[in-house]
């Protein structure tokens, strides 16, 4: 039950609220068949969200010594941590600790299933169908309405077998599960 709460954390809320906010105008409702302009900008913003749901899987947040908050991006050698606001906070705090918070492969798996949830959505869209497959037949229309909900299902199932310790950017509760010390 407690991989099944923390979904929030893993799925793309910010991007697919961001997505669904943005494509209705740049769809242009789903017509976009008479100018290319509109099929570009749908693309970009795709592929932009899409980039960011990967990158915000590899962020987290650790409480430090002083108790604040820092949130940051993991990376191979460790966790680079954004919101440092001098140099005697960053000399505070115990290197190790980041060094422990590194990239690790489970954290790529969640970054695929995380961008495959937001492609799922995405695509999902009636706009960008009608802008991309204006003249799908009846099977491309049942893969279009079907595969989504399938892939979503999919990457449900896997973040609730396999899930991470790793929040994201946004979720700052009291009762962290690391402590830098």
């Amino acid at each position: 039950m407690s991989s099944a709460a923390n979904l929030a954390q893993l799925l793309p809320t910010g991007t697919v609220l961001t997505y669904q906010t943005l494509a209705p105008s740049f769809t242009n409702h789903g017509k976009c068949t008479d100018t290319y302009t509109n099929q570009w900008l749908t693309a970009a913003l795709v592929v932009i969200l899409a980039a960011l749901s990967l990158f915000f899987s590899f962020t987290d947040s650790v409480v430090g010594r002083d108790q604040k908050l820092y949130y940051g991006v993991a990376t191979p050698e460790g966790f680079n941590v954004f919101n440092f606001s001098s140099e005697e906070e960053k000399e505070r705090c115990d290197p190790a600790e980041f060094r422990r918070l590194r990239i690790r492969p489970l954290d790529f798996m969640h970054a695929i299933f995380t961008a495959v949830v937001f492609l799922a959505v995405a695509f999902s869209d009636v706009g960008l169908q009608n802008c991309f497959f204006p003249n799908a037949g009846k099977n491309s229309q049942e893969l279009l309405k079907n595969l989504p909900l399938g892939m979503t299902f999919l990457s449900s199932f896997v973040f609730m077998i396999l899930p991470t310790k790793r929040k994201g950017i946004g979720y700052n509760d009291t009762t962290p599960r690391q402590k830098a010390t």
